[in-house]
């Protein structure tokens, strides 16, 4: 579905469903340099039992046009002209990497908005090496492959996919490949955003909402016990916050890991 937010073309994956005020509504954000297809699984379940749902792709990723945000907290306002743009009042927000400080921080500074956030691969501060961002600035594949190579658990180093002869790590390559060969300078504004995102620790304080983790036990990224420490900073919130660690598992869950991330956000969202 394309909208327009902002003046510019937006696209949102719903899974072939049309929007309904009648149903609540979960909006998926991806991570760095991703797009929406990173939520393929995910967004065909909730679509097909009774939840609008939108997995976005972000201002110049994907088949969004418009400019890269620079900020997390530009991004987080963005979703909220997207909600305006689809008709939506409040939706649960559930985000990856950098999807999850955009999450985090909406939900702080749009209180009225959101009604839950699910954070998958997370922390309250995401600092980015010096030399992937330096990298990312000049469109290097160097700075894709430590992307991938830090992002994927060793399973997606040789393999990982069910699909016979498939590559998950490549998989995921030729992913930001393509959106960084439509936007350039698009991975160095994400890692930079994130990079420079320091309210992290104050917003988990300040979060009203319910509230849920998803960590990747071998995640080298945003390690699993930077996670658990956000998560501890949320215990306030209602029902406390549920965390699920998935063994075996590294950043990139959704891909790594379809079923029990599935599984995990359904306990989040449903449960």
């Amino acid at each position: 579905m394309q909208l327009e937010v902002n003046g510019s073309s937006a696209f949102v994956a719903t899974a072939g469903k049309e929007l309904s005020r009648r149903q609540p509504s979960i909006v998926f954000i991806h991570g760095a340099g991703m797009d929406h297809s990173v939520w393929a699984l995910q967004s065909r379940y909730f679509a097909n039992r009774g939840y609008n749902v939108l997995a976005v792709d972000l201002p110049a990723h994907g088949r969004s046009g418009g400019e890269a945000l620079t900020s997390i907290a530009a991004m987080a306002d963005w979703i909220m002209a997207l909600l305006d743009a689809a008709g939506i009042e409040q939706a649960t927000l559930i985000g990856h990497s950098m999807g999850s400080l955009v999450a985090l921080d909406a939900a702080v500074r749009h209180k009225d908005r959101v009604t839950r956030i699910g954070l998958l691969g997370t922390a309250a501060d995401m600092p980015v090496n010096q030399a992937m961002l330096d990298a990312a600035a000049e469109d290097r594949q160097e700075a894709i492959d430590m992307v991938t190579g830090f992002g994927f658990g060793p399973a997606g180093h040789v393999g990982g996919s069910r699909g016979p002869g498939l590559w998950m790590m490549g998989g995921g390559q030729r992913l930001m490949q393509t959106v960084i060969a439509r936007s350039p300078g698009i991975l160095y504004h994400d890692l930079k955003a994130c990079n420079e995102f320091r309210d992290g620790a104050a917003h988990a304080g300040a979060v009203t909402q319910p509230s849920f983790l998803v960590l990747g036990a071998l995640d080298k990224m945003t390690p699993a016990r930077a996670g658990k420490k956000l998560a501890q900073a949320l215990q306030h919130v209602p029902g406390g916050a549920d965390v699920t660690v998935l063994d075996g598992v590294g950043h990139m869950m959704m891909v790594e890991a379809p079923d029990p991330t599935l599984d995990a956000i359904i306990a989040g969202v449903m449960g």
